[in-house]
């Protein structure tokens, strides 16, 4: 038997080449004893007997590192954000999402890698090969309102499993976990015209963002089941702008007032860009809320107003809930498992920036 290694000697975690020495036989046999010799190779059992042996009197313990190398799998899933701003901050919109898929993945028995090449502001992350180093983890959880589709797409051509946090057509193949804002929307619609409010007018950023499409097909659909005749199909009840900041001013509500217009919405954006310009103008313009006309939020502030002004009506969106299933989305992926995961629900959330129109209430209702 070769010369025993004194334990005094031994600086850090025992490698299996001391337990080779220690047991008389090659670095192989060990590999192959305490990895269970899953290639059913014929080994003595008296061979067995002494690796395990030196094993203990050692004190070896695999290397989960080098265990995971050896399975090809790293435990690792990676969460990639396109904001402009990493959601670090506990205030920050995105940082619900992070709590949820933190939760769902320490339970499944995986850790988590955080890849912050977009919070300088996200071009970064727009060049080509940018998100080649997700790869580093075993799949990847995406979530932003604007996602290069040429990037995302290569790496689902290549079988990279990969979700985004928020509903996307685009790349094809690619998994997504989604809110269901359509129905969240209309219920919030619903609950304007049951207050009396005849004439509702959609105020949404100017882009193709499914999360904005899906909020602006719920309100026409509220409008359809809950509002006058053909309000739905009416194109002046959406206005979409590109620039909130000039386009909502003082004169622009005050104007809509005077078509008939007593009742508000906006969307949630990353930047909540239109329901600040709203808020403002109104203010600017002296109006009472819920007094001289109502507002509504589709999903929830910014964290700056979240706090110093009324909470606004509309809907809250699951995030931790969003996250959570992604998680669950993407590890069914890894292990080769067909896994789908429904809509979640938004809860509608009363607020206090809604009420009756000037002038009494049911003009709306049918």
């Amino acid at each position: 038997m070769a010369e025993k290694v004194p334990s005094r000697q031994r600086r850090g975690r025992p490698r299996q080449a001391e337990v080779a020495r220690l047991a008389g036989v090659s670095q192989t046999t060990v590999s192959l004893v305490l990895g269970g010799n899953k290639q059913g190779i014929a080994l003595h059992e008296d061979t067995r007997a002494r690796v395990l042996a030196a094993a203990r009197e050692l004190g070896y313990v695999p290397d989960p590192a080098a265990r995971r190398l050896a399975a090809a799998r790293n435990n690792l899933l990676g969460v990639f954000s396109f904001t402009a701003t990493f959601p670090t901050a506990v205030e920050h919109s995105y940082y619900p999402f992070l709590v949820g898929v933190e939760q769902e993945a320490a339970a499944q028995g995986y850790d988590l890698v955080l890849f912050t090449g977009s919070s300088s502001g996200g071009a970064q992350a727009r060049e080509p090969g940018a998100l080649d180093r997700v790869r580093l983890a075993d799949g990847c959880l995406f979530l932003g309102r604007h996602v290069p589709d040429d990037q995302l797409g290569k790496l689902v051509a290549d079988g990279y499993p990969a979700v985004h946090i928020g509903r996307r057509d685009e790349p094809r193949g690619l998994a997504w976990v989604g809110a269901d804002y359509v129905a969240a929307s209309a219920e919030v619609v619903r609950h304007l015209i049951e207050l009396g409010h005849g004439r509702v007018l959609f105020v949404r950023e100017d882009d193709d963002a499914l999360a904005s499409t899906d909020r602006e097909r719920g309100f026409r659909a509220g409008l359809a089941r809950y509002g006058p005749p053909g309000a739905a199909d009416d194109p002046a009840v959406v206005v979409r702008t590109s620039r909130p900041e000039d386009d909502i001013t003082p004169e622009w509500v005050r104007a809509r007032l005077d078509e008939g217009v007593t009742a508000f919405v906006t969307e949630e954006t990353d930047n909540g860009a239109a329901w600040r310009a709203l808020r403002a103008a109104v203010t600017e313009a002296g109006l009472d809320v819920p007094g001289d006309l109502s507002l509504a939020l589709l999903g929830s502030p910014p964290a700056d107003l979240a706090t110093t002004a009324p909470s606004p009506t509309g809907f809250d969106v699951p995030r931790a809930d969003l996250g959570a299933a992604a998680v669950r989305l993407l590890i069914a992926q890894l292990s080769g498992q067909g896994h789908e995961e429904p809509l979640v629900a938004c809860a509608f959330r009363p607020g206090h920036t809604t009420g009756p129109p000037p002038g009494g209430a049911g003009r709306g209702t049918r």
